[in-house]
């Protein structure tokens, strides 16, 4: 079985700054964290055909007491 999941937003700013933001790796390291205590470490777009996109997504500090 496939899942279909569609995201969609409206963003206020020109379609070349999102493009920019969305493609450069060193925006996506700006913008690209699941919560405040995220960060993204590595980020890779070449968007050629068979290029790859990746980014690498890591926790800020890690609570050592959580888990006492």
């Amino acid at each position: 079985m496939t899942n279909k999941i569609t995201v969609e937003t409206k963003i206020a700013a020109p379609i070349g700054q999102i493009w920019r933001a969305w493609t450069t790796p060193d925006d996506i390291k700006h913008w690209n964290a699941a919560s405040d205590d995220w960060h993204t470490t590595k980020s890779a777009a070449d968007l050629r055909v068979g290029g790859a996109f990746s980014s690498r997504m890591e926790a800020s500090y890690v609570r050592l007491d959580a888990f006492a």
